[in-house]
């Protein structure tokens, strides 16, 4: 059993602590004055009405009373119920270079981190539209399928890294590849896709995929992360550069950002390109474009919720309540 409101249940015992200290000094109180007047056997044998055990069932029965209201206003929740979501929205496809030329530090604090940081933030502003998220080098990887959890997205990203994907290398066409077959749905709408990469494409497959999705109407927004100046791939270990990458030659391997080949694949699929900027989140403004788009009713998958358990202790706290006031301190009373 969980509790909502866990703050009320130490308020809860503060108060009656207090309520009982007042209950037992109120009865010796009581019990001294009387005292004073006569012994108590004799205040028992000539006024058999009077009732101290009565007092005490009272003072029991207020407290008892009290702490099951408390714990109601503590919401305390238990068991779980089915719940099905559904709104309005497109099916995205956040697609992550991860390869080593995304370490390269013209982005700060490098083009990865830049880029993980737009994809969280992007997230954040997301209202019914499914996300997945794709990783890629060498090789692509379905790092999250398509989903309403947003936080289950944003935990996926968080352990994303530049060892994510062992086989060095960008095959830009291979994740573009994947994320189109990913998409569960076989209309022609309601699809997109944002690449994230420096542009480097080592296979030269690019375009040829982006043509592909097209055909599956898929719309392809890219972002380009880096410079078109370059800069060297750092090669660290446990955080600290060791050196940088260097080609067969011994050459350090200057990276550069390849807007055109990004341009191209926007084109092809009636989408746009967006260079990151420092301070910028690009993703925001791919939105802004989202935003236009014609949006589908998405039902999410069945998720189990806590279900509120309170009338469970609201009920005793009533019956205590009402056994409290009609039972009368006097024996000729009751």
């Amino acid at each position: 059993m969980e509790f909502l409101h866990e703050n009320i249940i130490y308020f809860m015992l503060i108060i009656l602590a207090a309520l009982i200290f007042v209950f037992s000094f109120a009865r010796k109180l009581k019990m001294r004055l009387l005292s004073k007047f006569a012994s108590l056997a004799l205040l028992k044998k000539f006024s058999p009405n009077i009732s101290f055990k009565r007092y005490t069932h009272k003072a029991l029965l207020l407290t008892l009373s009290l702490f099951f209201l408390f714990m109601a206003l503590a919401r305390p929740q238990f068991g779980t119920k089915l719940q099905k979501m559904s709104r309005k929205g497109l099916n995205l496809f956040v697609i992550l270079d991860v390869s080593k030329s995304m370490l390269a530090n013209d982005m700060v604090p490098n083009r990865l981190e830049k880029a993980k940081h737009e994809i969280e933030e992007f997230i954040d502003i997301l209202k019914g539209d499914k996300i997945g998220i794709i990783i890629f080098a060498g090789t692509s990887f379905l790092q999250c399928p398509l989903t309403i959890d947003y936080a289950a997205a944003k935990m996926y990203m968080d352990i994303v890294g530049p060892d994510s994907i062992p086989v060095p290398g960008t095959d830009i066409g291979k994740a573009i590849q994947l994320a189109t077959r990913s998409y569960p749905e076989v209309e022609r709408k309601y699809k997109v896709m944002i690449l994230l990469t420096d542009g480097e494409d080592h296979e030269g497959e690019a375009l040829q995929a982006a043509e592909e999705a097209e055909k599956e109407g898929v719309v392809i927004f890219t972002i380009g992360i880096g410079t078109t100046s370059g800069d060297l791939i750092p090669l660290k270990n446990e955080g600290v550069i060791m050196g940088y990458k260097k080609d067969k030659k011994g050459n350090p391997v200057l990276s550069r950002l390849d807007e055109m080949t990004l341009e191209k694949i926007a084109q092809k699929t009636g989408g746009k390109y967006y260079r990151a900027t420092e301070g910028e989140i690009e993703l925001n403004k791919i939105y802004d474009d989202i935003l236009k788009m014609e949006r589908k009713k998405i039902y999410g998958r069945q998720f189990t919720q806590k279900e509120d358990r309170f009338q469970y202790f609201l009920l005793p706290a009533v019956l205590f309540l009402i056994w409290e006031i009609f039972l009368r301190e006097r024996k000729n009373e009751g």
